[in-house]
């Protein structure tokens, strides 16, 4: 491609390098320059791209994009080089994103179950081929791409864009983490909805306060068609003012909003309620419990009704949609009168919400079966243990991920939070076996909530991962019990 038609759209500020410049591909890695590329210096937090400028025109740069002018070569001067490279790789990749309905979820919590409903609806509902950026994983259909963070940076992003695009996917819905919107990590990508699902602290070591952090959220509504927003989060009023498109509100009932939920009825293993938007309600009932799925249900509802699907039709998709795997998921347990649920929740945080979304619905006891990891934050293992003992009715430690540390160490210090709140514990450092005591201990109506491990598939201790699955544990003793 042409170092014209690559530049294309820039707010050039000096030109010096030649036009015709055949451009052979494009980095922002001095350590992945080849032969011809160009260059961009990106000014980042640890390093400045800057810097590195010589070496990228050691191993062949052809041309360098930047905000400061290199001592020599060919180079092209802009203001800011993390907007550039977003168009650049827009024009590289031929502009992908244009080509397909592009799905943007912001919020705290509740983006990634959000973005998995949505996909169960449009590849139910409208025969969608479905591409998902997400936490957890990308998707292309049903094909898995691995992902290191919740937001690529905007080059990948867009190879990403023409790689769904050319395996024929139709929609992408997206996680847009507020660092990938101050980022520009998103730049150039307009979004035809947009879903605000909440604002709690978090990531303020990049934000340094909660209005700054709310402010970053807020610019998806700035490059959307639609906007969907959660009216009982405390922020909404600012977030509806700020924003750039038509605004449809939705609430659980706390309050006046386009979309409202009634009738809320919190099961063990599902949520169901009647959801009204304008002349037209419908019964909702969704696998995933806890009152967050009704959030996580509403949420969903309001961008499908903006992509003009009928609540009917949305019903009648989230009837068998399962959500996402590990989190707050459901381990069918025929035969037996309790409940078991899988979660990832293996921060205090993560472990106080699902312990306390657990007993808005239990009618039993609740019983916790978790441990910490190893080689991680030592300070956060007797604050979980003190957690559990709170909010659990039965606490059952046990190992985690141990890794290189002594597994009957790590579940001292959990102990040390469980101990003198009178809540009944057990110890016991086999995972599997204490799983299967949980199991053989609960009686009707009691939950048992395994944490910590949720998505995964092993356990590592030592260097070594070894194959483990709550959910096929669960399986396997309801076999042996058999």
């Amino acid at each position: 491609m042409k170092l014209k038609e690559l530049l294309q759209g820039l707010d050039v500020l000096q030109m010096h390098a030649d036009p015709e410049l055949e451009i052979a591909g494009v980095s922002h890695d001095s350590r992945k320059v080849s032969q011809g590329d160009l260059f961009v210096a990106i000014s980042g937090f640890a390093a400045d791209g800057h810097k590195y400028i010589p070496m990228a025109q050691e191993k062949g740069a052809a041309a360098i994009l930047c905000e400061r002018a290199p001592e020599e070569g060919q180079y092209i001067l802009v203001k800011d080089t993390r907007l550039a490279l977003a168009q650049v790789g827009a024009n590289w990749f031929g502009h992908p994103a244009e080509k397909m309905t592009m799905i943007g979820i912001t919020g705290t919590n509740g983006k990634t179950t959000s973005t998995y409903l949505l996909k169960h609806i449009l590849e139910k509902k409208r025969g969608a081929k479905v591409g998902l950026v997400g936490t957890i994983q990308n998707m292309i259909g049903d094909e898995v791409l691995e992902t290191e963070r919740t937001t690529p940076e905007s080059f990948e992003l867009q190879e990403l864009f023409r790689k769904m695009l050319d395996e024929g996917c139709t929609h992408v819905i997206m996680e847009v983490s507020s660092h990938a919107l101050v980022l520009s990590r998103v730049a150039g990508v307009r979004f035809q909805t947009a879903l605000f699902t909440n604002l709690s602290q978090d990531h303020l070591d990049f934000h340094k306060t909660m209005e700054e952090y709310r402010k970053a959220k807020s610019l998806l509504f700035s490059v959307a068609d639609h906007g969907v927003i959660n009216m009982d989060d405390e922020t909404a009023p600012a977030m509806i003012r700020e924003a750039k498109c038509p605004v449809l509100t939705y609430s659980a009932g706390k309050t006046k909003a386009d979309l409202m939920a009634s009738e809320i009825d919190l099961e063990p293993r599902m949520v169901r309620f009647a959801a009204s938007c304008g002349e037209e309600t419908a019964q909702m009932q969704l696998h995933i419990p806890g009152a967050f799925s009704v959030y996580n249900a509403l949420g969903v509802c309001g961008m499908a009704l903006t992509l003009g699907l009928s609540l009917a039709e949305i019903a009648d998709a989230l009837s068998d949609a399962t959500g996402v795997r590990g989190r707050a998921e459901v381990v069918p347990t025929p035969g037996k009168d309790y409940t078991v649920l899988v979660d990832y929740s293996h921060t205090p945080d993560s472990l106080e919400n699902i312990l306390t979304t657990v007993r808005e619905f239990c009618t039993g006891r609740v019983i916790a079966v978790f441990g910490c990891g190893g080689d991680r934050d030592p300070i956060k293992r007797p604050i979980m243990g003190d957690v559990g003992a709170r909010l659990a009715d039965l606490v059952v430690v046990t190992s985690d991920n141990p890794r290189t540390e002594d597994p009957m160490k790590i579940i001292a210090q959990v102990e040390e939070g469980v101990k003198g709140k009178g809540t009944p514990y057990e110890v016991i450092e086999n995972r599997r076996e204490a799983i299967r005591w949980a199991m053989d201990h609960a009686a009707a109506g009691d939950v048992i909530v395994l944490a910590g491990k949720g998505h995964e598939t092993y356990q590592e201790i030592g260097h070594e991962k070894f194959h483990l699955d709550d959910r096929e544990e669960v399986i396997i003793h309801l076999k042996e019990s058999e």
